[in-house]
């Protein structure tokens, strides 16, 4: 028994990189980023599957210790009753550099069987030789305690200090160790709030260490944070100071009591406090001459637009659908105006928002559904969906426009819709059948006729209810007349729907706060905030701006603080959707604030 077992072994262990597709090969170079200048450091190259005919690089621009050494390694995994054999190949170089530099390495080749495949590409970089007079300095300090701000510290850098208002950049905050500091850990994080920007924060990961030449000196350094931010306002904006706390482990001298106290050595850690200093960014405002179409977004982008089919029957949904895809500040663009005939139900579009955020900055995709309900048949056009953005590249804006659509509707087979008038059919006449039971005889003799004293046609309860019937008729046809001309006026049954709109919005943004869903909330309030003032001042949404809120709040009677309360609640929630995580009070305060608001509206314009 022991003997098969030990046959199954070997027959997996022999077996096991045989069974891998072409497509399932995977050749790999790997190396350090920077390397000092005289030390060593390894090239290596892993390949799945057994190999033969590695080709390596031109290596002219470094000398080679020793290579290529070649390991393999085998591991089976075993889970329940099925079992997984991995297989790696490994190449080895040990390689020193012989001048200072950046260097290319081009892709590898190797040979699985009878096929060729290429490793990746590698970039070197040969920093200066470390300072042995710094680096004992250093570990002399941080033996005794006395750690400078030039061996440990941290420095926020930009991509950029003169941008567009909405044009996004980079900031990292990246630690630097000099040699002979033994930092333990940094749990003290403390970033600047970044007021006045939009943040996308970038997933970074476990941090790595890679060495760095600054100011003429070798650190070893690690990305603590990167982030995309977006100016929301022109003008002069500071990034405040970061504060961070580093424990570093020093060695600690004490008195030999004993023969054995000369072999160990004795370590203490101790807090060190770090700064980062505050920067000023230019921002510049965008150029004039806005297209009527534009709504902020800066950046570069492509629409398409799509309608899911252009022949339909009355009280059927047509659903025409945008995609914007482009770089830039993708989650806050404002989606695109599809005007629909006015005769048509238009419903609240949906929104479907996929970002990716790199060091490259903040890409991905905005694709929103706008679907209307048709009541009655016809031949429509609906226009050219339009989309504005500012191209940083040319400096100039942009338009993207789409084709207009031609729409088809038949009348639905029980008419034209709900919303038509209703006329109903009485010639359709009812069949009398008489049976013989059916008929009475007249009788002719002995007629006695009795004098009914109580007639009620001709007296006047007749003609007080006659008269009560026309008043109600007539109260009834004044009061449908109002109600079709309302009906007909588009703007007053916005503006009438406004508050019941709003509330309920307010209704999922609350249930959103004590869920303590941060974002959700915000958002929610965004769109109940934006959904009222677009229905109450009949203004689209697309073409409501925080610039002309205060014009038409002025326009309709309301003073100025109130028009603030409204500019300062937006603001609050667009920072903080993508700010650092805010406290439910300031989000309880936010959700008073907004109801506060909402009433002294309905109060001032009443309609």
């Amino acid at each position: 028994m022991k003997q098969r077992f030990t046959f199954l072994l070997a027959i997996l262990f022999f077996t096991g990189g045989a069974s891998l597709k072409a497509d399932d090969v995977t050749f790999k170079a790997s190396a350090p980023e920077a390397v000092a200048m005289g030390e060593q450091f390894r090239l290596t190259y892993t390949v799945n599957t057994e190999a033969t005919e590695l080709r390596a690089p031109d290596l002219s621009n470094f000398q080679v210790l020793m290579g290529p050494s070649t390991s393999t390694s085998r591991n089976i995994q075993i889970s329940g009753s099925s079992q997984t054999s991995v297989f790696s190949q490994t190449f080895t170089y040990i390689l020193m550099p012989k001048q200072e530099g950046t260097f290319n390495l081009s892709p590898a080749t190797i040979k699985v069987k009878n096929s060729t495949y290429t490793s990746n590409a590698l970039i070197v970089k040969v920093l200066p030789p470390n300072s042995q007079t710094s680096g004992e300095q250093s570990q002399n300090e941080a033996s005794t305690g006395n750690i400078s701000s030039e061996d440990l510290f941290v420095r926020m850098t930009l991509s950029s200090r003169n941008m567009y208002e909405q044009e996004g950049f980079l900031v990292t905050f990246k630690l630097y160790v000099a040699g002979g500091v033994n930092v333990v850990g940094v749990p003290g994080l403390k970033f600047p709030e970044f007021e006045g920007f939009l943040v996308h924060d970038i997933e970074i990961g476990q941090s790595q260490w890679t060495l760095e030449n600054y100011n003429g000196r070798n650190y070893q350094t690690a990305v603590m944070k990167q982030s995309v931010l977006f100016p929301q306002r022109a003008g002069a904006i500071t990034i405040g100071s970061g504060r961070f706390e580093a424990v570093v482990r020093i060695r600690t001298q004490r008195r030999a009591r004993s023969f054995f106290d000369d072999f160990f050595d004795s370590y203490q850690d101790v807090n060190k406090e770090l700064t980062t200093q505050p920067v000023t960014i230019n921002v510049k405002p965008l150029p004039s001459g806005k297209p009527s179409s534009f709504s902020g977004a800066v950046g570069s982008y492509t629409m398409k637009t799509t309608i899911n089919s252009d022949h339909i029957k009355a009280n059927e949904a047509v659903t025409i659908t945008v995609a914007l895809n482009g770089t830039g500040n993708v989650r806050m663009v404002k989606n695109p105006e599809v005007v629909f005939p006015n005769d048509f139900d238009i419903y609240d579009p949906k929104v479907d928002t996929k970002v990716t955020t790199t060091t490259a900055g903040t890409s991905g995709t905005k694709t929103i559904e706008y679907m209307a309900i048709p009541r009655y048949g016809g031949d429509f056009e609906i226009p050219a969906v339009k989309f504005s953005y500012f191209d940083l590249q040319s400096g100039t804006y942009k338009t993207l426009s789409s084709e207009p659509f031609t729409l088809k509707v038949d009348k639905s087979e029980g008419g034209e819709g709900s919303a038509s008038p209703v006329v109903s059919n009485f010639s359709n006449r009812q069949r009398l059948n008489l049976l013989g039971e059916d008929i009475r005889y007249i009788k002719l003799s002995n007629v006695h006729f009795v004098q009914n004293r109580g007639i009620f046609f001709g007296s006047l309860t007749c003609v007080l209810l006659y008269a009560v019937i026309a008043f109600l008729f007539v109260l009834f046809f004044i009061i449908y007349r109002k109600q079709v001309k309302e009906n007909a006026n588009i703007a007053l049954v916005r503006t009438k729907k406004a508050n019941r709109m709003a509330r309920r919005r307010l209704k999922t943004a609350e249930r959103l706060l004590n869920e303590n869903k941060r974002e959700a909330f915000y958002e929610e309030i965004l769109r109940a905030v934006w959904g009222y003032l677009s229905d109450k001042l009949n203004i689209p949404l697309a073409s409501l701006t925080k610039e002309n809120i205060e014009a038409e709040l002025f326009r309709y009677g309301a003073d100025e603080s109130l028009s603030n309360e409204y500019i300062e609640i937006l603001n609050t929630c667009e920072f903080a959707r993508y700010a650092p995580s805010q406290m439910s009070d300031a989000m309880e305060q936010l959700f008073r604030q907004t109801v506060e608001a909402i009433s002294k509206m309905e109060n001032t314009i009443k309609k």
